[in-house]
């Protein structure tokens, strides 16, 4: 099972609320870069998860747009979760994957085999450093920059992972 840890684009700084942040049009053209980057891998995403932040959510929105048009989505509505925000605990969203997987069959397609299934998970710095780290039981906290993402080769059955890589936008050439 592959995890993708995805941090949001950039986003503009104004003041005020946090959460109310949007993407600036470099933050846009780095989502959609990395759309297309997880379209080439064939990845068939079984759950797109996203934090309720508007940048998080815009960041969803521009890959999925790119994803629809790959059949990789599976017609997957992206959830919401609440707890990966910037402040998010990382042991408990790794505690939500691996219930997940026990309560979910459906997260294991046999057809398509555990290398070819994925998660994604759309969220913010620090929690997307703190949950490669807690995934990974590594003490590295890689730094994400903006629209980047992890990622992990993830063993169901020893409740870890490891991390394959790391992708930038400002590397991408689409």
């Amino acid at each position: 099972m592959q995890i993708f840890i995805m941090r949001h684009g950039e986003a503009a700084n104004i003041v005020g609320e946090d959460s109310l942040r949007p993407l600036t049009k470099k933050g846009l053209t780095e989502t959609e870069k990395m759309g297309f980057w997880l379209a080439r891998r064939k990845s068939v995403l079984m759950n797109v998860f996203v934090s309720p932040y508007i940048r998080a959510q815009q960041s969803c929105a521009n890959v999925t747009d790119v994803l629809h048009k790959a059949p990789l989505l599976n017609e997957i509505v992206p959830k919401t979760l609440d707890f990966i925000t910037p402040s998010g605990n990382a042991r408990q969203v790794h505690d939500f994957i691996d219930g997940l997987f026990q309560s979910d069959d459906s997260l294991i397609n046999e057809n398509c085999g555990d290398d070819n299934q994925a998660i994604i998970f759309i969220s913010h710095m620090p929690f997307v450093s703190y949950l490669v780290a807690e995934l990974t039981a590594s003490f590295n906290t890689p730094i994400f920059s903006t629209g980047a993402i992890a990622m992990i080769d993830y063993d169901i059955e020893q409740m870890k992972g490891q991390l394959v890589d790391i992708v930038a936008p400002e590397k991408m050439n689409c």
